[in-house]
C-alpha cells in the first residue's frame, strides 16, 4: 500500500438508495448517506488487498459535499485516492461522479484495526449495563 494508491467503485441509483427512501430527504434523488456509503466503501475496498489477515479498516472521518442531485437510474462513479499514511491512520481523497457532473467530493480518513478485537470492545459495551 502506497500513497497514491487509486481505487474506483460503481452502482446505479435505485429505489433502496434515494433520499427518499432513506429519510434523508423527501426526494427521490440520490441520497447523500448513500453516497457517502459508496466513498468509504470505495476506500475501504482500495486498501483491503494490502491488509494482513485479521486486519480491516473503520470509517473514522468522513468531511464531503454532496454538490449536484442523482435521478433513479443513473450510474454514479466513485474515485478515491490515498493521500496520507500515518502509521494505521489513512487519508484518501474521494470524489463522486454521475454520467453529466461531479456530484461529491471531499476528504474521508480510515483506521486499520484487528478485526476480532475491535468486535471485542463494542460487544464489550453490551456488558456495560
Amino acid at each position: 500500500m502506497k500513497v497514491g494508491l487509486r481505487h474506483t467503485e460503481k452502482m446505479t441509483v435505485t429505489a433502496e438508495n434515494i433520499a427518499s427512501s432513506l429519510h434523508s430527504g423527501a426526494l427521490d434523488v440520490f441520497a447523500t448517506p448513500a453516497m457517502i456509503a459508496l466513498m468509504e466503501m470505495t476506500c475501504m475496498e482500495a486498501v483491503r488487498p494490502f491488509l494482513d489477515e485479521g486486519l480491516t479498516t473503520v470509517g473514522t472521518l468522513v468531511d464531503v459535499q454532496h454538490m449536484a442531485p442523482t435521478p433513479l437510474g443513473m450510474s454514479v462513479v466513485c474515485e478515491c485516492t490515498l493521500d496520507k499514511i500515518d502509521d494505521r491512520r489513512l487519508v484518501f481523497s474521494v470524489e463522486a461522479r454521475d454520467e453529466k457532473e461531479v456530484i461529491g467530493k471531499g476528504v474521508h480518513e480510515r483506521f486499520i484495526v484487528k478485526s476480532d478485537r475491535f468486535t471485542e470492545k463494542a460487544k464489550a459495551k453490551l456488558d456495560e449495563k
